[in-house]
């Protein structure tokens, strides 16, 4: 049965004569910030300190004479004997348990003992309790934020997954329309990026091909991406030439999202239906490339300044008209093929990879894609660091 401690005395206690030697130690553990007890070879206890006398919250004259089990509840001091046994090293033990106080509380202690014999033969044992209840306190603390981290991080996980999908729907699709074919790939560094790309027939004469880069990678460049997403599909609805395209949407950035650090690049293709008359318009984005067979692919450079920065990044002559015959191809892509690193940090850059188009032009449009895909891979050290996209048409 649990008895308190400062309940009354037990028939069998007797008045305790403190040992001489512990006389001789007692200033040095009365300054102890530890709680000291000893008990004799009965478990008996002849001395505590001060601190061990406020850890448990009765005087120090209530505490000496009880026997340690008065302390604890049967379970707990089986379960304490059992331990500081199992714990037994050279006499020693140290471990983590509780001590009950005044109240009926129970304090987070750590439990240090060893066994002494005095120069009569009698043993004592010498237990220090070290008070660890702003440690457990922190580590609840510290377990619920940690629980909330947890919970916001799969809040975190949900939404990027729900951004991923969305975002997957800015993938340019593959297909075939009038007299041409259209092969694409995007893939994002991260779960979502800012690379984007359009596979577009707004009208039944025309057919639109596009890739977009804007700055950095992540939820912001995502949302950004998803906006000018819109805006580009607006405007070719609404009929816009390819440059006049491209100025609105450096106005519509300036204007609605001024002042932030995202710029952007973009290349664009426009074909009639039978694919023989293209328009070309890039701002501040790599050339493109249109691949004649048995020819070296002829680079497309933007006209127009990167996006996002200055009111007049697009000129009045941002448009360049280029004649295609059946066989011509047509390349666009983003920077993260052309950005690739080997492992002599060379960049591959954009005459690397117009020798790769020229060396992959032979294949069928799906498998020239795949090569040059798989010769950028292997040019690069390590995985991509950046946003990919490409587009890849041809003219039937």
């Amino acid at each position: 049965m649990f008895v308190q401690i400062g309940s009354p005395a037990k028939e069998n206690r007797m008045e305790c004569e403190k040992p001489e030697w512990v006389a001789q130690v007692e200033g040095i553990l009365g300054a102890l910030n530890e709680g000291v007890l000893i008990a004799d070879q009965c478990h008996r206890i002849v001395y505590v300190n001060e601190r061990m006398a406020e850890m448990v919250g009765s005087p120090a004259s209530e505490i000496i004479g009880q026997f340690a089990s008065e302390f604890y509840a049967p379970g707990e001091y089986a379960y304490l004997m059992a331990h500081s046994a199992e714990n037994a090293l050279d006499g020693q033990s140290r471990f983590e348990f509780v001590l009950p106080q005044r109240d009926g509380a129970r304090m987070p202690v750590i439990i240090s003992s060893r066994s002494v014999e005095d120069l009569e033969g009698h043993m004592f044992g010498i237990v220090m309790f070290t008070d660890i209840t702003e440690q457990k306190r922190a580590q609840e603390q510290l377990r619920e934020a940690n629980a909330q981290l947890e919970k916001r991080h799969k809040e975190i996980e949900e939404d990027l997954a729900l951004a991923a999908r969305v975002q997957q729907s800015l993938a340019p699709q593959s297909i075939v329309w009038g007299g041409m074919r259209v092969e694409t790939f995007l893939d994002s560094v991260r779960t979502i990026g800012g690379d984007f790309g359009l596979v577009s027939a707004e009208d039944n004469e025309h057919l639109t091909v596009l890739v977009c880069d804007v700055s950095g990678h992540g939820i912001g460049s995502a949302l950004v991406a998803n906006r000018l997403y819109a805006e580009i599909l607006a405007e070719m609805r609404g009929g816009a030439r390819l440059g006049e395209m491209l100025g609105e949407l450096n106005r519509f950035v300036l204007q609605s999202i001024g002042g932030s650090s995202f710029l952007f690049s973009a290349a664009a293709a426009r074909l009639d239906r039978g694919g023989r008359c293209m328009v070309f318009a890039g701002a501040g984005h790599p050339p493109g490339m249109v691949v004649t067979p048995g020819k070296e692919p002829r680079l497309l450079e933007s006209r127009s300044m990167l996006l996002g920065a200055f009111d007049d990044a697009v000129g009045p002559e941002a448009e360049v008209r280029v004649d295609l015959e059946p066989g011509d191809r047509v390349v666009l892509y983003t920077d993260g093929l052309t950005e690739a690193f080997n492992s002599r940090r060379e960049m591959l850059d954009v005459d690397g990879l117009r020798k790769i188009v020229g060396e992959t032009s032979h294949l069928p449009l799906g498998e020239m894609k795949q090569g040059i895909l798989d010769r950028v891979a292997a040019w690069r050290a390590g995985p991509s660091r950046d946003d990919m996209s490409l587009v890849l048409l041809e003219v039937l």
